[in-house]
């Protein structure tokens, strides 16, 4: 295996079942050891990343530095990383910051549904100049490409894709780890496993946990996740079931 994806760890908006996108959030005390478990997998698996590639956001980078320094205690690393934007989460728009439950409350379960799952459908947008505007935010000061509003799964594809291509073509010479989002992670995915529209749909990435693939001139070939089943099973399911309305039983 020469390319595996890690979805960052639990941060402090996924315990509180929020809408997060491009807001800037930390790890929570659960996703530290997310990451720490996902460096001690793939020490176990014998995988010695040469590139590491992270989003903007902290949640990722902090993923990734926790990740390396847990490997660094066992063996040595010489490793360049890259910080690439168009790794960032979907941006969720207007959504950003809301509860997800109250959210399918007021708008109904199949409505936030197709928010969050659906391929092509967007969410209401963020406002230009507002908070959720990245063009408000330093980190982004230096970028010259348009940056969303809001995102459908869809609009990722399309922001990942020369990234993606370029992931791949290192990946033929080198390992690559990328510490990346759901939805930009589910993009690569789509591409990779060539889902359809209506397949990647189904797909849930769990936090912390390694996928693996083999690629080479000739083909690529999913490895899949590293780990215990029934744990990577059980945190597939958590990640479908945020938006879901509990009745007082449950």
């Amino acid at each position: 295996m020469n390319l595996i994806f890690v979805r960052h760890g639990q941060s402090i908006w996924n315990l509180e079942n929020k809408f997060t996108g491009w807001v800037d959030v930390e790890l929570s005390e659960r996703g530290v050891k997310e990451a720490e478990e996902a460096g001690r997998t793939l020490l176990s698996y014998k995988f010695t990343p040469e590139i590491c590639a992270t989003s903007f956001l902290q949640r990722s980078k902090s993923t990734a530095e926790i990740i390396l320094n847990k490997m660094k205690e066992e063996i040595e690393l010489n490793i360049e990383t890259k910080e690439i934007w168009q790794l960032n989460e979907r941006h969720y728009g207007a959504l950003q910051g809301l509860d997800k439950v109250e959210t399918a409350k007021q708008y109904g379960e199949d409505q936030v549904q197709l928010w969050r799952r659906s391929y092509d459908v967007l969410p209401p947008l963020a406002k230009k100049g507002s908070m959720f505007d990245p063009k408000t935010d330093k980190k982004y000061e230096n970028i010259n490409e348009e940056l969303p509003l809001g995102e459908s799964l869809e609009k990722v594809v399309e922001r990942v894709n020369s990234t993606f291509t370029n992931l791949l073509e290192l990946a033929k010479t080198k390992q690559i780890l990328v510490v990346a989002h759901g939805n930009s992670i589910r993009a690569m995915v789509k591409m990779l496993d060539n889902l359809s529209n209506t397949e990647i749909v189904d797909v849930n990435i769990p936090t912390g946990i390694p996928l693996a693939y083999k690629i080479s001139e000739n083909e690529n070939v999913k490895i899949g996740y590293l780990g215990d089943s029934d744990k990577i099973e059980q945190l597939q399911k958590e990640v479908e079931l945020q938006s879901k309305v509990k009745d007082e039983k449950g």
